[in-house]
C-alpha cells in the first residue's frame, strides 16, 4: 500500500491540474533579467493521471499493488 492520504493525494492533484492551467496560459515568462519555463505539458498530465488514478483508488478504498497468485501442481 502506498503512504499516501486521500487527502494528500487530492492535494497534489490540484497543484497538477494548476500547474496544466499555468502552462496552458504560457510556456514560459520572464521576471526581472531571468526567462523560465515551465515543465513540460506531457509530464504534467501524465502526472494528472497518476494522482487522479490514486484519488480514485484511495476513495474507493482499494489497496495498492498486485494480486498474490499461488501455482496449482498437475499430473501430466
Amino acid at each position: 500500500m502506498s503512504g499516501y492520504t486521500l487527502q494528500f493525494a487530492q492535494e497534489r492533484l490540484k497543484l497538477w491540474l494548476d500547474a496544466e492551467a499555468a502552462c496552458a496560459t504560457g510556456q514560459s515568462y520572464r521576471i526581472g533579467g531571468r526567462q523560465l519555463e515551465r515543465a513540460n505539458l506531457a509530464e504534467i498530465r501524465e502526472q494528472i493521471n497518476f494522482w487522479q488514478n490514486e484519488v480514485d483508488r484511495l476513495s474507493a478504498g482499494r489497496s495498492r499493488g498486485s494480486r498474490c497468485i499461488r501455482p496449482i501442481p498437475r499430473d501430466l
